[in-house]
C-alpha cells in the first residue's frame, strides 16, 4: 500500500513534502490502522449473535424474546419494532397495506441511518459486507484486475426497476430475490441452497468487478444513499493538512466520493455514497480526515489551497 520513495520528494498544492502511508510495524500500531474494520465486524457479528441466540437459545429481555424476526422486520424485546424502509416502500407499492408497527419500524430505521448516514448500513451492519470485504482482500493479494467496467449509478436503475417490478407485479421484487436476506437468513434459520447467491457474489467481486455488487448493483445501497446526503456523521476534511497523497482514494470502496475540490469547499466529504467505513482515515499520513458531525463541520471557516484535485469519478466504475 505505501508509495517507493523518489529521489525527488513530490510537494503537495500545500507546500508540504507529500507522504505516503506505511503499515506501522508494531501489533498496536497495526491494531490502530485496522479499528474500523474491526469496530465494523464486532457490529456485524453481534447482530447476527443477536439474531442466533434469540431464534435458537431463547435469549429474552423484559421477558420478551430479544432480537426477533429477520433484517426485514424485526422487535427489540417486545417493544421497539425495526423495519427495513426499502422492504417496506416496495411492499406499499404492491398496494398491500402493513401493520403500524411496520411503518413505524421503517421511520425509526429511517431515521437512525438519516441521522448517521445512509449508507453506514452497508459498512457496518449488512452482513454480505463481510462476503464482498473478503473478496476485495482477495483481489489485492492476487493482483486480479477488473473483466468488464461498469458506471455506478447502475445501482439506481436497479433500485428503480426492483420498485417498478413490485408496482407492477405485486410482490416486493428485491425481496425475492435479496443476497442480503438470503445471507441473514441462512446464518440465523439454516441455508439450504442460498449459498449459491452468496458465492455468486463473491466470485462477481473477486473475480469480474472489484466492488461489483455493493459499489455497483445492490439498490438498497442505492436507496440509503439519498437520506445519506442529508446525514449529521460525516468524515471531515482538513484542506490545510492534504498533500493529495492519494492513499484514501486507493483503499475507499466508493472513491468517487473523495472529490478533493468539493471537499474543500464544504469541509467534509459531503456525498451520499460514502458508506462511513473509515479506511480513509487510517491511511491518511497527515491526519487530515475524521469522524465529525456536520453542524460542527459548516461551524468551522472553510480553507483552500493552490489547487485541488478534481474528481477521481472520472478514474472509477
Amino acid at each position: 500500500m505505501s508509495q517507493p520513495a523518489a529521489n525527488k520528494p513530490r510537494i503537495g498544492p500545500n507546500g508540504r513534502p507529500v507522504r505516503y502511508f506505511e503499515m506501522p510495524d508494531t501489533f498496536t500500531g497495526k491494531l490502530r490502522v485496522w479499528r474500523y474494520i474491526i469496530y465494523r465486524r464486532i457490529v456485524q457479528i453481534t447482530i447476527l449473535v443477536l439474531f442466533f441466540g434469540t431464534f435458537h437459545w431463547g435469549w429474552t429481555l423484559l421477558g420478551a424474546p430479544l432480537l426477533s424476526g429477520n433484517l426485514s422486520a424485526s422487535e427489540v424485546a417486545g417493544l421497539v419494532p425495526l423495519a427495513d424502509p426499502f422492504a417496506v416502500l416496495q411492499i406499499l407499492l404492491t398496494e398491500h397495506w402493513l401493520n403500524t408497527r411496520v411503518l413505524l419500524g421503517a421511520i425509526i430505521v429511517l431515521g437512525f441511518y438519516t441521522l448517521v448516514g445512509g449508507r453506514t448500513w452497508c459498512a457496518w451492519a449488512c452482513p454480505v459486507n463481510m462476503v464482498t470485504d473478503l473478496a476485495n482482500w482477495l483481489r489485492v493479494k492476487l493482483g486480479i484486475t477488473n473483466q468488464i467496467n461498469v458506471k455506478r449509478n447502475v445501482r439506481y436503475a436497479v433500485l428503480g426497476l426492483a420498485l417498478l417490478l413490485s408496482a407492477l407485479t405485486g410482490v416486493a421484487a428485491f425481496e425475492w430475490v435479496s443476497p442480503i436476506s438470503i445471507l441473514h437468513r441462512g446464518l440465523i434459520f439454516g441455508m439450504g441452497m442460498g449459498w449459491t447467491a452468496i458465492v455468486g457474489i463473491f466470485l462477481l467481486d473477486l473475480l469480474v468487478l472489484k466492488h461489483g455488487w455493493c459499489g455497483h448493483f445492490c439498490p438498497l445501497g442505492a436507496f440509503y444513499a439519498i437520506p445519506g446526503r442529508v446525514a449529521q456523521v460525516r468524515i471531515s476534511y482538513d484542506t490545510p493538512t492534504c498533500t493529495h497523497c492519494g492513499e484514501c482514494v486507493r483503499v475507499c470502496p466508493e472513491p468517487q466520493v473523495l472529490n478533493f475540490k468539493k471537499a474543500a469547499q464544504n469541509g467534509m466529504v459531503a456525498s451520499g455514497e460514502c458508506t462511513n467505513c473509515g479506511r480513509c482515515i487510517t491511511v491518511c499520513p497527515e491526519d487530515t480526515l475524521k469522524f465529525d458531525l456536520r453542524a460542527r463541520i459548516r461551524s468551522l471557516p472553510r480553507h483552500s489551497t493552490p489547487s485541488a484535485i478534481q474528481s477521481t469519478e472520472e478514474n472509477v466504475s
